[in-house]
Formats: structure tokens, C-alpha cells, sequence
């Protein structure tokens, strides 16, 4: 994945052929020649171009890697408050806890409806007969009451005798 510094770099050479384009177009028109309108859509799209990279530039794309963490997929995310990850039924308590959180820190970000609340709630799913599948909710991960409004703690709770239900089912 590019980081930051990579797309400062491709906003470098693109402002480089931008202003490239710019002083063929102005040759052109000085010339009158029959192709310089062209020229000034291939500008103005480089132009275009060089402030995307330029701002993605600026921003940092990180994600939180939290050591035990196993794989998730978001199953239900509106960009509000509420946010559904499912797991694997064979989970372990530590690895479900360093999965919520990291979930939680990837997941929430200043864009969401109502920032102040964010929930992360994992479910795997059993299932106890052919064709007929059971969600079970294994825990969840709220962001803490904090009176810094900046802060991205997240209080993780686990419902270890759902874990150990789905845990027997999985067994069978």
C-alpha cells in the first residue's frame, strides 16, 4: 500500500507534467494551433490529478495492528454508531479481546454520524444442524466515557459463556 511520502513523490512528478502540459498549451495558442483545446482539458485533468495525490499526500492511512488479533470481516457497518464484525467460531477468549479492539480502532474515525458512540459487536456463527444457523454474539467494544472528546479508548467486554456455548456446538 503507498504510503504518504509515495504519494508526495507522484504529486511531484505530476505537477512536473502539469506544468509541462501548461507551457505546451500556451505555445499553442500562441501558434493557433488546431489541437491546443485539447491541450487544455489534458491540463486542467493533470491539474486535477496533481491536488488529489497533493491531499492524499497530507493524510496518513494507518491501521492498527493489535498482536493476536485474527481475521474479521464487518458485516453490518452504516457509518453510524453500530458496527457488526463476524469472527471465527474457533475463537479464543484473547484472541476474540485483541480482535474487538483492534476492530474498534480501525473502525472508528472523526467522519461517523455520531462519534461520540461506537459500537463494535462480534458474532461467529454456529451451526447446530444442516441448514439451519445460529448467531451468537461473543462480545463487544464500546469506545470509553472520556472527558477528552479526542480519545480513542475502547472498553472491550466478552460474554465468555456464549463463547463457551458456541465453542461446544463448534465441537459437534
Amino acid at each position: 500500500m503507498p504510503t504518504t511520502a509515495d504519494f508526495f513523490t507522484y504529486a511531484q512528478y505530476l505537477g512536473l507534467f502539469t506544468l509541462a502540459s501548461a507551457l505546451i498549451t500556451l505555445i499553442a495558442f500562441l501558434s493557433s494551433q488546431g489541437w491546443r483545446f485539447r491541450l487544455v482539458g489534458v491540463t486542467g485533468f493533470s491539474l486535477v490529478l496533481t491536488v488529489g495525490l497533493f491531499a492524499l499526500s497530507l493524510v496518513p492511512f494507518t491501521r492498527t495492528v493489535v498482536p493476536g488479533a485474527v481475521r474479521y470481516t464487518v458485516v453490518y457497518d452504516n457509518g453510524g454508531p453500530n458496527v457488526v464484525i463476524t469472527v471465527p467460531a474457533r475463537i479464543t477468549e484473547t484472541e476474540l479481546e485483541a480482535t474487538l479492539q483492534q476492530a474498534a480502532s480501525n473502525l472508528y474515525t472523526l467522519g461517523r454520524l455520531e462519534r461520540d458512540r461506537l459500537l463494535v459487536r462480534a458474532r461467529a456463527l454456529a451451526h447446530p444442524k444442516p441448514g439451519l444457523s445460529q448467531p451468537f454474539y461473543l462480545g463487544q467494544a464500546s469506545r470509553a466515557p472520556s472527558p477528552n472528546r479526542a480519545s480513542t479508548e475502547f472498553k472491550v467486554e466478552i460474554y465468555p459463556e456464549r463463547l463457551a456455548q458456541l465453542q461446544s456446538l463448534s465441537a459437534t
